[in-house]
């Protein structure tokens, strides 16, 4: 396994550890404010899987189509659509070495050429500080099981799961 599927499996397998438990919170404990990023654990959690939604569409040049379902359930299936994609297009800028190619982001204004490996970069950075966001957010409301979420973890379960 190479670095850029290790960066990819971590991610989606840690934002979806945070899915499992949220699953078992109520809408309250979802919705609770709280004074940092995106101020609820849905709203969060909502915002790291349309980061990999809305990159994924911009960087493979596709229509941009906003998801809204924002049940643990359906962000879940969300993040296994979202994965899948980034994966493709990660995977197709691995193979064509087009780390440094460019594409056209048409959300900023004015549009903005920005590099693959960038993108790809940002969307997983990006997703590693709101989930760091969500624990802290979990923790305040007395979630006391919280997975570390660091690279190991992943790997040792990864491992774990093939001898199985």
């Amino acid at each position: 396994m190479d670095l850029l599927d290790r960066l990819l499996g971590h991610d989606v397998w840690t934002t979806r550890q945070l899915l499992e438990i949220c699953a078992t919170l109520s809408d309250a404990q979802l919705d609770q404010q709280f004074d940092i990023g995106h101020h609820t654990v849905r709203a969060t959690l909502h915002h790291i899987i349309g980061n990999m939604e809305i990159w994924s569409s911009l960087m493979a040049g596709d229509p941009l189509e906003r998801q809204t379902d924002q049940t643990t359930e359906g962000m879940r299936g969300r993040l296994s659509v979202a994965e899948k994609r980034l994966q493709s297009i990660a995977h197709k800028v691995q193979a064509e070495n087009g780390w440094d190619h460019l594409w056209t982001d048409h959300l900023d204004d004015p549009p903005r050429e920005k590099t693959f490996g960038t993108a790809l970069a940002h969307v997983i950075t990006q997703s590693m500080h709101h989930r760091a966001q969500v624990l802290y957010m979990l923790r305040l409301s007395g979630i006391s099981s919280l997975p570390e979420g660091d690279v190991f973890s992943w790997e040792a379960e990864l491992a774990s799961e093939s001898r199985h």
